[in-house]
């Protein structure tokens, strides 16, 4: 008989919550976390009802603040940043050094509140703080060369990002900045997020770090956070649409930016032969079910190795686990080794079923569908966030599924016949951020390669974002402003000498590092 599951014994939202309230009291209410700005926590706009993905009960959701209040917290901002950037370059080390020391000591709240509020497994959660931490660190220790001939900006840095890394990337990014010498704000993402953000923002206030953060609609904040003159620099993570909006405003004002976009990252098979690598790969692909930035949904395969790919794929997608991050058989057992768990929402959920079944009806072929009844649930709990894997062959050009990143669990197959087609296909998305070609043959790979229109291509083995000194950006439409990653972040957000170019996909041009 299957062993009924219950929650990890101190791992429920509200042992979650009680630890914040007792870890910073200053930025949670009873019911509510506050908006950091002017250097105080404030209790000022009106709280959504949110609830976890996991099982659908209420989280804190964030507290919006109206555009007039946003256009308050910039001026404050620049106040800030006008301060700040005199501070020595020992001093803001120092501040920062031990802002990470307190991320640190906290690294299991802030993981378990990332899995309650945005689904993570807990173990990509742990790795989303650690890779925020480390990866600070790097620059505390290393800032100093980087920083030789330049200043910061002339004002703070707007940061807006996407839900899905709130660590890694978002906290990450506001970090670095600051120890540059600026003042910076962060936009809570309106998807998931905001306490895990709120203990990270105020442990980092606690050692005097010039942090504002806020949370709002796009709508309502952006002419706050995104073309207000006191903005220096505007970094933006998420989708085109949006992307697009904010692209325009920047170009206009002739403002610092840095937007990273969506793109269907696609992973080839041409003259392959080591299916055993393939099949060890696939798990791994699945990561957070695919709810990231450089995920793999697409596979262009050549048609006389499909028998041999499905023999590979199919065994590996068959071994994904799926289910509650915190569901254990005892209650004092570790948390569960998940591939990933929900969607970051029901709506999201319902979306994917609907363009999975959309794209059957208009033709494409059910490949696998993973079976709801073998995934690791509590008893009776909601599952309307969560996504079995798909995997589809040949999804119409009618579908979003042929031309867009899904952003969820679900993996699309093309089959081609020549070298053109297997290039068209990888590059159906005007540009992404990583791609990989497996193909036997080196030359074949750095003939094809350079044709790709991705920031990072592999030959064999997937791509990421990267750590530390690995620079990041994406190609087309797929990024817009200021390259990243080790010294490059800094340069994006400091001022170098008359004239600089800094590398980047710009209106005016385009320059790879």
């Amino acid at each position: 008989m299957p062993t009924t599951l219950t929650l990890k014994s101190g791992a429920s939202w509200d042992d979650a919550w009680r630890r914040c309230l007792a870890a910073a009291p200053e930025a949670f209410q009873d019911d509510r976390v506050l908006n950091l700005w002017d250097s105080g926590w404030r209790a000022d706009g009106r709280a959504l009802p949110a609830t976890s993905p996991v099982d659908g009960r209420p989280v804190a959701g964030p507290p919006r603040l109206d555009r007039a209040t946003a256009h308050h917290a910039v001026r404050a901002c620049l106040d800030q940043h006008r301060a700040w950037r005199h501070v020595p370059l020992d001093e803001r080390r120092a501040r920062l050094a031990a802002a990470l020391d307190a991320l640190t000591a906290h690294r299991e709240l802030l993981a378990l509140l990332l899995v309650w509020e945005i689904g993570k497994p807990w173990r990509s959660a742990q790795a989303d703080v650690d890779r925020a931490v480390d990866g600070v660190r790097w620059y505390v220790d290393g800032i100093e060369p980087m920083l030789a001939g330049r200043a910061p900006l002339d004002g703070p840095v707007s940061n807006i990002a996407s839900w899905n890394y709130p660590m890694s990337v978002l906290v990450h990014a506001v970090l670095v900045q600051a120890l540059a010498g600026n003042a910076v704000i962060a936009k809570t993402p309106t998807d998931g997020g905001v306490a895990c953000l709120t203990l990270a923002c105020a442990l980092a206030a606690r050692e005097g770090l010039p942090i504002t953060l806020v949370s709002g609609s796009g709508s309502e904040l952006s002419e706050a956070l995104v073309r207000a003159p006191e903005i220096g620099c505007v970094s933006f993570v998420g989708g085109r649409d949006t992307g697009a909006a904010v692209a325009t405003a920047v170009a206009d004002l002739g403002k610092r930016h840095i937007l990273e976009q969506e793109g269907l990252n696609t992973w080839g098979i041409w003259n392959h032969s080591d299916w055993d690598a393939l099949t060890a790969v696939v798990p791994k692909l699945f990561d957070y079910g695919k709810q990231r930035c450089t995920a793999y949904p697409r596979f262009v395969v050549q048609r006389e190795l499909f028998d041999a790919f499905l023999a590979a794929y199919l065994p590996a997608v068959r071994t994904l686990r799926v289910g509650h991050p915190l569901a254990v058989e005892e209650a004092g057992d570790p948390c569960p080794q998940l591939d990933f768990g929900p969607v970051i929402n029901a709506a999201k959920a319902k979306e994917l079923h609907d363009q999975v079944a959309e794209a059957i009806d208009r033709g494409a072929v059910p490949l696998y569908r993973g079976n709801p009844a073998n995934a690791h649930f509590l008893p009776g709990q909601d599952t309307s966030a969560y996504v079995q894997p798909v995997t589809l062959l040949g999804p119409p050009p009618s579908s979003p599924l042929h031309h867009a990143e899904p952003f969820g669990p679900v993996d699309t197959i093309v089959l081609v016949d020549t070298e053109a087609e297997l290039l068209a296909a990888m590059n159906a998305s005007n540009g992404a951020l990583v791609a990989t070609l497996c193909t036997d043959d080196r030359a074949t790979y750095d003939r094809l390669a350079p044709q790709i229109r991705a920031f990072k291509v592999g030959h064999g083995t997937p791509r990421s974002r990267g750590d530390r000194d690995e620079l990041f950006g994406g190609l087309g439409a797929s990024w817009r402003g200021a390259f990243v990653g080790g010294e490059l972040l800094v340069r994006a957000v400091t001022r170098g000498p008359a004239g600089e170019r800094l590398p980047g996909n710009f209106p005016e041009y385009q320059l790879m590092p």
